[in-house]
């Protein structure tokens, strides 16, 4: 009874416990590098649209120049 309890464990417990802990170790590190990846798009997200922002500023200023200039040669 002993030798194939022993076997069983040997030829089919250990190996699914190895490879069970195998995917779990690698969906750690999937879990991680998901996590990386979400956290630079997210910056560069913001990033996108601070620039973004700052150019609509930089559009109004300039077209608040040339309203400026057109009210002057109107008069």
């Amino acid at each position: 009874m002993m030798d194939v309890l022993e076997f069983i464990m040997k030829w089919g417990v250990a190996p699914v416990a190895a490879i069970v802990f195998g995917m779990y170790t690698r969906q750690q590190a999937h879990a991680t590098d998901i996590a990386v990846l979400k956290a630079t798009a997210t910056a560069n997200k913001e990033a996108h649209d601070r620039e973004f922002k700052q150019i609509q500023d930089s559009f109004k200023a300039v077209f608040l120049k040339l309203d400026d200039i057109e009210r002057a040669l109107r008069k």
